[in-house]
């Protein structure tokens, strides 16, 4: 059986001060599994008044995953959280119907990849939540140091819920490495390089594909392993999940399914007390604009 392979490259842009590769969404893909966003941001020292400052924004529909490498960031909710996210940890937010949050970096230094998680429908109207973990399970493979952000991986199981089959984990080596993980079969996979240069072999595809910094290898559904091997210092993110029949709808900072929801999204937030979405105390700036809704279509 022949494994479906795309490269898929990804967007250069900023956010809020910081550099970022935006792996999805793309024309080429727009989920893997439930994963319907992916941003890398830094490695970047920034000096104090470039700092990452991203004012308080609303989110619907999904739950934003940061996952911090260096650095720290001060998040802010309309539920009153207020966390300071430090390497090593994960900050899941669970929009449900509607919040609002604003980010902060407390460092010069910082890099960490900022995910969105598309919410089945069963769950999309639910109540907003905000968790942050401090311990997730570590564990070494071929000179690999992995730490398993959320899902399962050889007995193992992250305290990070979700709401649909996932994995997600983060692979880093300071030296030569060489392992194969066992994959979910059921499962479509991607592989994110954030550093470094990695070789990666799917079992199923007939060649090795070389990763540097801004690719995302996508790997489809049947693939049951791959080998992962570098050279020297390298980093990437492992994102699986079970195939979504239908894409989710997502605009701005809104994951739906109909293009009528997103006007009653923008409408919301540009009221002053914030509609469903709240507002975030404490946070000393103005809040961000919601842009004019342009004509959608499903996809």
């Amino acid at each position: 059986m022949n494994v479906h392979v795309e490269r898929i490259t990804s967007h250069v842009g900023d956010v809020g001060g910081l550099p970022i590769q935006r792996a999805l969404p793309s024309k080429a893909r727009r989920v893997i599994g439930a994963w319907c966003f992916a941003d890398h941001a830094g490695p970047a020292t920034l000096p104090p008044e470039r700092r990452m400052n991203v004012g308080p924004h609303p989110h619907t529909g999904l739950a934003t995953f940061s996952w911090m490498i260096e650095g720290e960031i001060l998040h802010r909710d309309s539920l009153g959280s207020e966390q300071v996210l430090r390497a090593g940890e994960v900050n899941l937010m669970t929009a449900g119907r509607g919040i609002s949050h604003s980010e902060e970096s407390l460092s010069d230094r910082i890099h960490l990849a900022q995910l969105w998680i598309a919410l089945p429908d069963a769950e999309r109207e639910r109540a907003p939540s905000f968790q942050h973990f401090a311990e997730l399970p570590r564990l070494s493979q071929g000179g690999f140091e992995a730490t398993l952000l959320v899902g399962e991986l050889d007995g193992r199981r992250s305290p990070v819920p979700s709401f649909t089959p996932l994995l997600g984990l983060d692979l880093a080596a300071t030296g030569p490495a060489d392992t194969v993980l066992a994959l979910r079969p059921g499962f479509e996979h991607g592989l994110m390089l954030l550093e470094g240069e990695i070789e990666a072999a799917p079992a199923g595809h007939d060649a090795v594909e070389t990763l540097t910094p801004g690719t995302l290898l996508y790997i489809g559904p049947g693939c049951a392993a791959v080998e992962l091997r570098c050279a020297a210092a390298a980093r990437l993110l492992l994102l699986g999940g079970e195939p979504w029949a239908q894409p989710p709808l997502l605009w701005w900072n809104f994951v739906g399914r109909e293009p009528a929801e997103m006007q009653v999204w923008a409408q919301d937030w540009a009221r002053e007390d914030g509609g469903r979405f709240g507002v975030v105390a404490g946070y000393e700036g103005p809040r961000l604009a919601v842009p004019p809704v342009p004509a959608l279509r499903k996809p």
